[in-house]
């Protein structure tokens, strides 16, 4: 539990990225393009940022048919900063009367209508000094650093699960149970 002077920071949610479409043929357009999921002619496409493109059609078909919690790059993101001063520890700390040197730390979720729900969460999580902790870092094998409590964050925008960022399908649904388990709800 760090200092009371710890602080977060909520951004607005970030516009939705930047896409292009088109409605009209691909230059070039023979049978050999044709889009391997849906095996029609690239016609319709949409461009997102990363210069993937895939048939409009099926890009909202699966948008619909996917579950709600899966972060998708065309939702935009909600930029969550946390800023924990240094300060000296508590009663409730590893080593009372002794510093504690904070961090600043960023974390991501996809502006829908889960990670706006989340978001909610993780705050009352925060306000309730849930979030974060006081030992040695996992990191850098410091002791007493402000680290992350064992609380699920997406630290990137990218890198899949295995690299803590998106796209990952079940990391809203794991956040809401893990929030649960400690009666944030």
């Amino acid at each position: 539990m760090p200092h009371p002077g710890h602080d977060l920071n909520i951004r607005p949610p970030s516009s939705k990225q930047t896409t292009q479409s088109s409605d009209a043929p691909k230059a070039g357009n023979s049978e050999d393009e044709r889009y391997p999921i849906c095996l029609d002619s690239f016609i319709r496409t949409k461009q997102l940022t990363c210069k993937h493109e895939f048939c409009k059609e099926c890009l909202h078909k699966t948008i619909n048919k996917m579950n709600p919690s899966v972060q998708f790059p065309d939702f935009g993101h909600i930029l969550i900063s946390y800023n924990i001063p240094s300060g000296i520890q508590s009663d409730k700390h590893p080593n009372p009367g002794q510093p504690y040197y904070g961090t600043a730390r960023l974390a991501f979720l996809p502006n829908n209508t889960d990670g706006n729900e989340v978001l909610k969460l993780l705050k009352k999580a925060f306000d309730q000094k849930l979030i974060f902790t006081v030992g040695t870092s996992r990191t850098t094998g410091l002791d007493d650093m402000v680290m992350w409590n064992d609380s699920p964050h997406k630290t990137s925008l990218s890198g899949g699960a295995e690299g803590s960022g998106s796209p990952d399908p079940i990391y809203l649904i794991a956040v809401k149970e893990e929030l649960k388990a400690k009666s944030i709800m």
